[in-house]
């Protein structure tokens, strides 16, 4: 009789268990996908600024903080979710995150000048920022089995590098076919979906009010003030020659203020609005120093080979979108052999091996020429996307593996923060290196190509020959112009290539911190439902 009474309950307890594992897939893939379309929206309106410049009326340099305020904004929010959301629970946070952004998103559709634009854009970047450490905390909730989470890893893992990877060519697109407004209007659905689904589904912890009487306002102020700063200095201190540009200036020095009584406050305070003793965790600390450097060659790349693409080969978005899109077809690909190796090989191997691909990678573009296209970039661009997936999955559970439960939604944001940053940095250097490396490249020419050499004067006498039926008297002019043109191109093939041999040695080197992270050895301390 007791066996027979035991059966039913034992098939109660496996469909409770089925049910429960639903609802975790189903949060968690909202999470995912939230954080796909908030990180979507830092580069989506890359391509698109020009349209958006003309449909509000502004200038070349105010269009600018179109991106800057969404940059700021977000750059800030990132670590204070990392408060907040155990304040309020993950649920209630990340749902009210969800529809604040989706609103500033339509709000952004819809801006009518230039100012309504970046009063919206930067409310999409701080509730966007909301998003994105979510999805790495919460899997680690969800999943704490470290077999269990092989799978969520790696969709977390790829959302987090297509979405910077195909947000030019995706906004490029949108745009061509139907308006700039419907970069932010498209986000409506995704963004209810993922709200409703999280507050139906999700529930890894609860509430902790009492939190908001130990809110450090002072440590807010500060961290504005530094990662605010910072952000704006990175981002518009080589379009203006840095320091020469007196808000430049003026925010370098808020970010150096702000920053010192950050840190100090931090670690006198007793409840830190970010608690920094997660670097004590030497785990943490490295992989975020390796997941910092990862994310100068995601940001970098995305930014430099676009530019060559347009610049030098003339290359059309539609065109630029082909070559880009062959990383992330790349990483789809490489998937499944990153879950197969991340069974049985020791994770820092997996790292490492994708780090020396995207060295590889980008030391093959290093040989670039004038004539690259679609052909040529294909082989760096597919091991640069199976290196990226190779290296990031499995350093997530390096990083966050090893830490106690409480400590996940401060890590996460702390460890999204160091790759962003670590983006700002690489591009804000490579953007200065390409102003100095394009006039030293320039002078080379310039000094190869007078006019008193007998091999240039044969060549300017082709191109005026090549030039006369159509521009008659003016060929020699034309033939002038020619080699200045040719040149120029040369000048800046050379300046790329520079930049993507700095980039390969940077990763490449990267590969020496990978020794100096200890495997885990269990999962996560305390994690479970």
């Amino acid at each position: 009789m007791s066996q027979g009474a035991s059966i039913p309950q034992a098939q109660a307890t496996a469909a409770g268990d089925r049910a429960r594992a639903w609802r975790d897939w189903a949060a968690f893939l909202a999470i995912t996908l939230g954080s796909f379309v908030a990180i979507l929206d830092i580069q989506i309106v890359a391509s698109s600024l020009n349209e958006i410049r003309a449909g509000l009326s502004a200038s070349t340099d105010e269009i600018q903080w179109v991106q800057t305020s969404y940059l700021i904004a977000e750059i800030i929010a990132i670590p204070l979710s990392g408060y907040l959301a155990p304040m309020l629970s993950t649920r209630v946070f990340y749902t009210i995150a969800a529809i604040g952004f989706t609103l500033s998103s339509v709000a952004c559709g819809f801006s009518w000048s230039l100012g309504s634009m970046v009063v919206f854009r930067a409310l999409q970047g701080f509730l966007g920022g909301g998003l994105i450490p979510a999805s790495f905390a919460t899997m680690f909730l969800l999943f704490p089995d470290e077999k269990k989470r092989n799978l969520p890893q790696l969709l977390g893992g790829m959302a987090t590098m297509l979405a910077p990877a195909i947000g030019p060519t995706f906004g490029g697109y949108i745009t061509d076919s139907l308006s700039w407004r419907w970069l932010f209007l498209i986000n409506f659905v995704p963004g209810i979906a993922c709200a409703l689904i999280v507050w139906a589904t999700l529930d890894v912890d609860r509430p902790r009010p009492e939190m908001l009487k130990k809110l450090d306002l002072w440590s807010v102020l500060f961290l504005a003030m530094f990662l605010g700063g910072l952000e704006y200095t990175l981002d518009d201190g080589p379009r203006h020659d840095w320091f020469d540009d007196r808000s430049v200036l003026l925010c370098a020095v808020a970010a150096t203020i702000g920053g010192s009584l950050f840190f100090w406050r931090g670690f006198h305070s007793d409840h830190p609005i970010i608690d920094l003793r997660a670097f004590r965790n030497r785990n943490f600390a490295v992989t975020s120093l390796v997941s910092a450097m990862l994310g100068v060659s995601i940001f970098t790349l995305v930014y430099i080979t676009p530019v060559f693409l347009g610049q030098v080969r003339g290359y059309n978005p539609q065109q630029i979108g082909e070559v880009m899109m062959v990383q992330g077809m790349a990483m789809v690909v490489a998937a499944p052999f990153v879950m197969r190796m991340a069974m049985v090989l020791d994770p820092r191997v997996t790292i490492g091996i994708g780090l020396l691909l995207v060295a590889i990678g980008s030391w093959t573009n290093a040989q670039l020429t004038a004539e690259w296209g679609f052909a040529e970039f294909a082989l760096s661009q597919s091991l640069r996307g199976a290196g990226l997936i190779f290296a990031f999955i499995p350093m997530t559970n390096l990083a966050l593996g090893t830490l106690p439960r409480h400590e996940l939604n401060n890590a996460s944001a702390l460890y999204t923060v160091t790759r962003n940053l670590g983006g700002a940095f690489g591009l804000a250097v490579v953007a200065t290196l390409i102003n100095q490396r394009n006039w030293t490249h320039w002078q080379a020419l310039a000094e190869s190509t007078r006019l008193s050499r007998p091999a240039v004067r044969e060549a300017l006498s082709g191109m005026s020959a090549m030039l006369a039926p159509q521009l008659g008297a003016g060929s020699a002019a034309g033939a002038i112009g020619m080699l200045a043109q040719q040149a120029y191109q040369q000048a800046s093939t050379m300046t790329y290539g520079d930049m993507y041999f700095l980039l390969s040695i940077s990763t490449a080197l990267t590969v020496l911190l990978v020794p100096l992270i200890q495997k885990p050895q269990g999962a996560v301390d305390g994690v479970g439902h």
